[in-house]
């Protein structure tokens, strides 16, 4: 599935662009893998951009159908009172992920409220014990939130970008705060909060 030649490996290329500001050996290396160079990631890139805003490109989640092909899983899910929709497609880079678009509730015309990528049902979540464990590219914002409560979601400095706050043991096991950048939903890098406090409940501390 692809419209006018842009699919699957192009929307990859879209997803590696936004993480190469955080890692780029590890998008070097997932281009290489896609027979791909920068300056094709940079065109993929470029033409994403331009569908988006043209008027007559699709919206909400049939735009990554247009591209992606039919979602893979479509499944209800509950946010608070809302009754909403997630759909799901697989990427080759990462088998155990799956893209993730949540769409609001249908009699509000269905909006598309996130888009990332999550853990694939079924696939084993990462083992996340202490801050070594926490390589970028390991993990995604539900495993870091599971392994590590109570965390607290920030907003991120871009849009499709998405930061936690959490508390880990470091190497000693003394319990460190730290901040957590994701981009699309896959962990990018890990930084202490150092003299910085973390807005938990306190008998979470």
């Amino acid at each position: 599935m692809a419209i006018n030649g842009f699919g699957v490996s192009e929307f990859q290329l879209v997803l590696l662009r936004r993480m190469a500001d955080f890692q780029p050996g590890l998008v070097e290396e997932a281009m290489r893998r896609l027979g791909a160079t920068r300056t094709s990631m940079r065109e993929a890139n470029k033409r994403w951009q331009a569908m988006v805003r043209a008027p007559r490109f699709p919206r909400g989640a049939a735009r990554y159908a247009a591209v992606l092909g039919p979602a893979e899983v479509s499944v209800p899910r509950r946010i608070g009172d809302l009754a909403c929709v997630a759909r799901q497609w697989a990427l080759p880079l990462w088998p155990e992920l799956r893209f993730e678009v949540l769409l609001g509730p249908a009699e509000i015309g269905g909006p598309l409220l996130n888009e990332w990528l999550v853990r694939a049902a079924g696939a084993p979540a990462p083992v996340l014990r202490t801050l070594a464990d926490l390589a970028p590219w390991s993990c995604v914002v539900g495993d870091v939130g599971a392994a590590f409560p109570p965390a607290v979601p920030r907003e991120g400095s871009a849009p499709t970008r998405f930061r936690l706050d959490f508390a880990a043991p470091d190497a000693d096991g003394r319990l460190r705060p730290c901040e957590a950048d994701f981009t699309w939903g896959l962990l990018q890098e890990v930084r202490p909060m150092a003299g910085r406090g973390m807005d938990m409940p306190s008998d979470a501390r």
